[in-house]
């Protein structure tokens, strides 16, 4: 009887020392985040493009606000303008009459809050995946399922490429970055493993082949959140600016990238 009753002491006693926190949490002004991947998927036309464009919020705000008042446009070396208009969709931009063409460059425009911000990239081509090879005794205990994805490098040329694969039991997509440095000319291959892949299972690996300067900006960003799977609660310990520029004050910079290239997609069933 004794003990039961110097646990409820103890326990109220813990009860009467709670204190709720408040951690109060410096809000910056909201800037403008681009998401500009201009994808040309094999067998497409590549007529149908979409830009997504919202802004930073507070940390613990529940939805990221879209911004459906902007005006975009890309335009190529020759001069042609592509205009990205406002869907259903608050914060997405389409088009329907873009055309690629690959080693061609282009510009995205954005006019927001009358202030004008702009990049340029260049559309690369990229390689199709030309086998796939499956493990499945791999990693440290013999129990995970490996898949190999495998591509040529395009002969003579300095190659990076950025990968993604769809995993079914991830609701985040696994991203990665190569470079040919020490494979050029050769065949390279994009690798994933995991214990939870049963035959059966539909693999989707992502390829697409980019410049130096968006390698180099996905490495740091896929660096500072500690794991390629850039998971949900993920942040950068910094701020990782991209290629946007703010052609009317430098200073109130956009976030994100605007990225073209060619999109090469193999799905692959686990044996």
């Amino acid at each position: 009887m004794k003990k039961l009753i110097l646990l409820l002491l103890t326990a109220i006693f813990i009860m009467s020392c709670e204190k709720v926190i408040d951690v109060g949490l410096n809000t910056g002004e909201p800037r403008l985040v681009v998401e500009a991947s201009i994808n040309w998927y094999e067998d497409t036309d590549g007529s149908q493009q979409k830009i997504r464009l919202s802004t930073t919020t507070d940390y613990f705000a529940s939805q990221v606000p879209p911004v459906t008042d902007a005006a975009v446009t890309i335009t190529n070396s020759t001069g042609q303008v592509f205009t990205f208009t406002q869907s259903n969709t608050p914060g997405t931009y389409e088009c329907t009459n873009f055309i690629p063409v690959v080693n061609e460059n282009y510009t995205l425009t954005i006019l927001y809050e009358g202030e004008v911000y702009s990049a340029t990239d260049r559309l690369l081509n990229t390689p199709l995946v030309n086998r796939v090879e499956q493990k499945d005794d791999a990693g440290f205990l013999g129990n995970e399922t490996e898949v190999k994805f495998f591509f040529n490098d395009f002969a003579n040329e300095t190659n990076h490429y950025f990968l993604r694969i769809d995993d079914p039991y991830k609701v985040i997509p696994e991203y990665g970055v190569l470079e040919d440095r020490f494979f050029q000319n050769n065949e390279m291959f994009g690798l994933y493993y995991s214990e939870d892949l049963v035959p059966g299972d539909t693999l989707k690996f992502t390829l697409n082949g980019t410049t130096q300067n968006y390698y180099n900006y996905m490495n740091v960003l896929l660096t500072q959140t500690g794991t390629n799977s850039m998971g949900p609660f993920s942040t950068p310990t910094s701020t990782v600016r991209g290629n946007v520029v703010n052609q009317t004050n430098f200073d109130n910079f956009a976030l994100g990238y605007f990225r073209m290239s060619k999109t090469s997609v193999e799905e692959y069933i686990i044996q």
